[in-house]
């Protein structure tokens, strides 16, 4: 029984690397930077600037990376996020889900002190500049859901 269990363990071990593994490749395609981590602090919405008549609020959180134990602001655009409403002032769903204690994986720009540009670069050729980037609520298992910040309805504002 134990050598089964002691398997079993192994092969989740194995499957989770795999996937990470997979994860991080596909982060470095899409020319970004790859963090896994478990959110500190609840999402927070912050006012933007507009673009074509659009307000290109963020949603913030804290994100604790697995890599180094350090504190990280995440800004997320909310016009990525499908429950985005332009003339809202909160954070919109899915991006409500992210509270203190989910455990995310996120691919984007880092800057001093955080990350941006974790979403969707609308079909356009990524660049180490411009990734394309995601939000990813990660199970217990490890495995990665959806990306969270996909929506293309707003992508005309950069076209």
């Amino acid at each position: 029984m134990k050598s089964a269990l002691f398997l079993l363990l192994l092969l989740v071990s194995i499957n989770i690397h795999a996937q990470t593994s997979g994860e991080q490749a596909a982060c470095a395609t899409a020319k970004g930077t790859y963090m896994t981590g478990t959110v500190v602090s609840d999402p927070t919405f912050a006012y933007g600037s507009y673009r074509q008549g659009v307000e290109l609020s963020h949603t913030h959180i804290q994100v604790q990376s697995d890599s180094d134990g350090y504190d990280y602001d995440i800004a997320i655009d909310n016009v990525y996020a499908d429950g985005y409403d332009q003339a809202g002032d909160s954070v919109p769903d899915p991006l409500t889900t992210l509270v203190s204690g989910t455990r995310v994986e996120l691919c984007g720009l880092p800057f001093p002190g955080g990350m941006h540009w974790v979403h969707s670069n609308c079909g356009a050729r990524p660049t180490p500049s411009d990734p394309n980037g995601w939000v990813k609520v990660l199970d217990s298992l490890g495995n990665a859901g959806p990306n969270l910040e996909e929506n293309q309805e707003y992508c005309y504002l950069w076209n």
